[in-house]
């Protein structure tokens, strides 16, 4: 195409992917296409602008390991992540929520009743909760949940050799009416790496890293559609800040101080260990089954 201009350039795209074979690739490129042509034209982008963004695409790669992904860090930290998990959170369903960095599949084996706590550092906090049909309110059976958080010092086991492999990760598989507890300690704020090209755009907004504090999951149950998620306790001072947009109103869940041991499930392992105070949190996690 000879005579291709800034107003003709998208439809030239367009007319290069005429015999994709994939209509929704198409339909997706083409469109991210159109976006950018516009990002470009609307902002009058710079060939020194143009170069840096490149750069720091190029860095992003360079820091990029199975451990950390600094373009899954640019796409929260953008608010992409975000808007991609309330736009596909189903119609009834437990919002969405990120799945960020720190995931590590093959977690291990947690009972219901197990522990996570292991007397580490941190306040002990006892979890309880329930897995339903966002529909009908009813337990769903066969459900697990994939757990993940960070230890008393902020970080994750990915990020700490002084923390045993996998620690505070594990595989729930929730009672026949979707029930489940377990015990930990309660999760810190922390912040998002910010050493790389991501922490440099942060800083060139004057914006903050951090995050509040936060339990992951991943929800999965026979004919339901998988949830990936996270709970946030209520108080938290970085609720209205955090720096990837993960915080939704039904995801704030409460913790209280109790004392009240014989209150709590009989299988619940640790229940004796506990001390004369402690944390409780209680909350219904709904899943919309499959179409």
């Amino acid at each position: 195409m000879r005579n291709v201009s800034p107003d003709t350039l998208t439809d030239a795209f367009a007319a290069y992917a005429a015999k994709a074979p994939d209509a929704r690739t198409k339909a997706v490129l083409c469109s991210l296409a159109k976006h950018l042509h516009a990002f470009v034209k609307e902002t009058a982008l710079t060939h020194d602008e143009w170069r840096t963004g490149l750069m720091a695409l190029t860095k992003a790669a360079e820091i990029t390991t199975p451990e950390r992904n600094e373009f899954i860090l640019f796409s929260d930290l953008f608010g992409i992540s975000s808007l991609v998990d309330m736009v596909n959170t189903p119609a009834g369903a437990t919002s969405c929520s990120n799945l960020g960095p720190f995931h590590q599949h093959g977690a291990p084996p947690l009972a219901d009743g197990g522990d996570m706590w292991k007397g580490q550092p941190g306040e002990p906090l006892v979890v309880l909760g329930r897995i339903v049909d966002g529909a009908t309110g009813q337990g769903v059976p066969g459900a697990t949940l994939d757990m993940w958080q960070n230890a008393d010092n902020g970080f994750y086991a990915a990020q700490d050799a002084d923390q045993p492999a996998k620690n505070y990760h594990g595989m729930l598989t929730c009672a026949a009416d979707g029930s489940f507890c377990f015990t930990t300690t309660r999760p810190k704020p922390y912040t998002v790496p910010y050493d790389g090209p991501a922490g440099d755009m942060l800083r060139a907004l004057a914006r903050d890293a951090w995050r509040p504090a936060h339990l992951h999951l991943i929800a999965e149950a026979p004919g339901y559609v998988p949830l990936v998620t996270e709970l946030f306790p209520e108080g938290d001072q970085y609720l209205d800040s955090d720096a990837v947009f993960g915080v939704r109103a039904d995801i704030v869940v409460p913790l209280v101080e109790s004392s009240d041991r014989a209150a709590l499930p009989a299988h619940l392992a640790k229940r004796d260990a506990l001390p004369e105070v402690f944390l409780l949190t209680e909350f219904v996690v709904r899943m919309a089954r499959r179409a």
